[in-house]
């Protein structure tokens, strides 16, 4: 039955609780593998409880004019920074084992990806789910499900494209959901909305046949 295959990736103490992880990539090129930050906020019982932000010196430290419009930052910024095999043993340790989401988490699962592919890194085991995908089904009435348009919905204020105020506000979004639909954990919640979790690998994704 599928309930059962999804202990395989829901660890079952998150089961019982709202607990899970936020995740956000910026961009210094419109290369996926030049991740120049990140950041991870831990959320346990529907609190954060940890957040964790870091730059990233990205390959030769090169810019686009257009990446650099959007976030701001800029080689002076990463020039000191380490690079993203430096930076991995701390993420790692927060993505391991772990429920991430992340809004648009396709852009943010083929960052990971494509660093750890430059930086010939192994995967780490944890599954995933998109908050715009939580978002779409919990609130379907909205113009759209951007993070900045379900952000003003939900009276968040949040300066859009720094990682870490951007992993917050996703994080918001499985919080207030499961607040408005009385659903008490991250999986009670992806099985009312019908929101797929997939399990993160080196070369793609893999359904956890939660959701067919």
């Amino acid at each position: 039955p599928q309930g059962s295959r999804s202990h395989r990736y829901i660890p079952q103490e998150q089961e019982k609780m709202m607990n899970f992880t936020a995740i956000d990539f910026e961009t210094a090129t419109g290369a996926r593998d030049s991740a120049c930050s990140v950041a991870v906020v831990t959320i346990r019982a529907g609190a954060l409880v940890d957040s964790y932000y870091t730059l990233i010196q990205p390959p030769a430290n090169r810019y686009s004019y257009f990446n650099t419009k959007i976030h701001g930052l800029t080689e002076a910024d990463t020039a000191n920074a380490a690079d993203f095999a430096g930076i991995w043993p701390e993420l790692e340790a927060k993505l391991e084992g772990q429920i991430v989401v992340a809004h648009n988490a396709k852009f943010d699962m083929s960052v990971l990806r494509s660093c750890l592919a430059r930086y010939g890194l192994q995967a780490p085991a944890f599954s995933y789910c998109d908050t715009v995908a939580i978002a779409r089904r919990a609130w379907p009435n909205l113009a759209n499900h951007k993070l900045g348009t379900v952000g003003a919905y939900l009276n968040l204020h949040f300066r859009h494209h720094d990682a870490l105020e951007d992993a917050k506000a996703c994080a918001a979004i499985p919080i207030r959901a499961g607040l408005e639909l009385a659903d008490a954990s991250m999986e009670a919640l992806v099985q009312h909305l019908g929101v797929r979790v997939e399990a993160f690998e080196s070369h793609g994704s893999a359904s956890c046949g939660l959701f067919g």
